[in-house]
């Protein structure tokens, strides 16, 4: 069957036009009404078919259809007039850039093109052939070829035999079925449309989400003061709901609901050190965890307004790409998450990213930690806060390397011991860290930071803070879309600090180890199990304190 359409639309360009009008009305009559409308002034030949069906056409029925066809031929001519001014008509089919003749639709087009003129290409020369068409440039390249048909049809009057046209009753009756299926299927696509239409969430926002279960116990090991933690078992979760609004297109407003039900490990080990990455409250309250606005300048600056509980990693790159999934994916604990001074910007603000090219960023950005609140010493700049300057740049594809600089005012690194949080104390501190990121394949990354603070505690003294990390991901071991991961580190240490600090037990005498591996292992596209250990080798940075070692499965659901 093919092979007779294929050659018959060689022969006849009739034939063609007939049977495309066939495909968009599905009714018999069209055929005919197209055929009639070719002759203008000899519409009296008689078609018949295998079935034995014979209809005569007469030139007043070629007018009516005519009269019942013009209104869609002017909307169509509308279409096809405005389409002149965005493509050029074609008539050899080298002007088309991305056709070859190597292609498998070049004899077609070059035919198209050479005998009927109905092709029309793109101001910059290319014809993009792979490229979805409506059905008004479908109808609008039909015009084209009826046009230059009826031209033919005027010159030579018995270019159209009864042999033609009784193919095309054939073929008619061969591809019945499939169009009737063809036409169900889209009838039915249409009404799901139309419903997704009626019923969707809005036409401005998305809704998506995430539920952790976590599973935790420390396993051995003794707390900050030096006495056993018992081995108890804990479960709960931290769901989020993100609600995603743009008004035009390029903006984005992000909402962030959340509730929290695991507690921090803190309680029981009484330091920052080892604390996982999505442990907080227990009670379970839903509350607004987030809530931005990002829109461009240019088209390389991006701003960030930040209402609430924003950090540094909205607006700056963490350089720590497989390892950040923000205690969702990615490292188990707060430490392996990212590198420790980026925790000291968070709250209320603004943040900016621009990019110079695409391998040089920088990004600044300031955040207050109790920015909505009137009373004295806090709101936006007199209560805690944090600032971040952060150069990013990639001398090479598979290598990121991080310039961070940090002014935070009674703000907390949130990881390390509890002398590097300066709890209780109010501090000035800069902070510099120096990050890296290299893929040395694409199954390895190698990674870590350096991070120091240069911490000043009011009418007290100065304390010397160091952290530091070196990092491997193994991406899709075992499976596209698994990931493993080791971190070894030091998390935030006191190593140097004045007299009166030291009278005041700010020193931390031992180095503690942060050693964490974890296997995420992705069940479908919608659930990953990741199972991992974290062993604290001086709990608190004192070697009194015998090993913590915590084990956890994270089971987390996106939708």
């Amino acid at each position: 069957m093919y092979q007779i359409l294929q050659n018959r639309l060689r022969v006849s360009p009739v034939v063609a036009i007939a049977f495309f009008l066939f495909v968009l009305s599905g009714d018999a009559s069209a055929i005919e009404q197209s055929v009639t409308m070719g002759f203008e002034e000899n519409p009296t030949d008689v078609v018949s078919s295998d079935n034995s069906v014979e209809q005569t056409l007469t030139q007043s029925q070629a007018v009516e259809a005519t009269d019942s066809t013009s209104s869609v031929l002017e909307q169509i001519n509308q279409y096809n007039n405005r389409e002149a001014d965005d493509f050029g008509q074609v008539t050899n089919v080298s002007q088309l850039a991305d056709v070859q003749p190597g292609d498998w639709a070049y004899e077609a087009l070059r035919s198209l093109v050479e005998r009927y003129g109905a092709i029309a290409g793109y101001p910059d020369g290319t014809f993009r052939g792979n490229r979805s068409m409506t059905r008004y440039e479908f109808a609008a390249g039909l015009q084209r070829a009826l046009d230059q048909i009826q031209t033919l049809i005027a010159r030579n009057e018995n270019l159209v035999t009864q042999e033609d046209l009784a193919i095309v009753q054939r073929l008619r009756q061969g591809f019945i079925l499939e169009l009737t299926l063809l036409r169900a299927d889209v009838d039915a696509l249409t009404a799901r449309t139309r419903e997704l239409e009626l019923t969707q969430f809005s036409s401005t926002t998305k809704l998506d989400g995430e539920v952790i279960f976590g599973l935790a116990s420390i396993v051995d090991g003794e707390d900050a003061d030096g006495n056993d933690i018992d081995t108890v078992t804990t479960f709960g979760h931290r769901t989020r709901l993100n609600l995603k609004t743009s008004f035009t297109g390029r903006d984005l407003l992000s909402t962030r609901l959340q509730a929290e039900g695991l507690g921090s490990l803190e309680s029981r080990t009484l330091t920052p050190e080892g604390e996982l990455a999505f442990t907080g409250e227990t009670d379970s309250d839903v509350q607004v965890d987030e809530l931005l606005y990002s829109f461009p300048i240019g088209n390389r600056t991006e701003v960030v307004i930040a209402a609430n509980a924003a950090g540094a990693e909205d607006f700056a790159n963490t350089v720590n790409p497989y390892l950040d999934g923000d205690g969702a994916s990615g490292a188990l604990s707060r430490f392996g998450t990212r590198p420790s001074i980026y925790y000291l910007v968070n709250g209320a603000g603004v943040g900016v990213r621009h990019a110079f090219s695409d391998n040089v960023e920088l990004s600044l950005g300031y955040l207050a930690g109790d920015a909505g609140n009137p009373e004295a010493g806090a709101g936006l700049f007199n209560g805690s806060y944090g600032a971040l300057a952060q150069l990013v740049v990639q001398p090479r594809e598979r290598l990121s390397l991080g310039l961070t600089y940090v002014h935070a005012y009674n703000n907390y690194l949130g990881t390390g011991s509890n002398n590097a949080n300066l709890l209780g104390l109010s501090a000035l501190s800069n902070s510099y860290g120096v990050e890296a990121s290299f893929e040395i394949s694409p199954q390895f990354v190698l990674g870590g930071w350096a991070g120091y603070t240069q911490a000043r505690v009011i009418d007290q003294g100065d304390a010397s803070i160091w952290n530091w990390a070196v990092t491997a991901a193994f991406p899709d071991l075992g499976k596209t879309g698994n990931l493993a991961g080791i971190i070894i580190g030091m998390e935030p240490r006191v190593t140097q600090s004045d007299n009166q600090l030291v009278n005041l037990g700010i020193d931390d005498p031992s180095t503690s180890l942060h050693l964490e591996a974890f296997y995420q292992y992705k069940l479908t596209d919608n659930i990953t199990i990741t199972p991992g250990v974290i062993w604290l080798t001086a709990p608190d940075h004192n070697s009194v304190n015998d090993d913590v070692v915590i084990g956890t499965v994270r089971t987390t659901f996106s939708f």
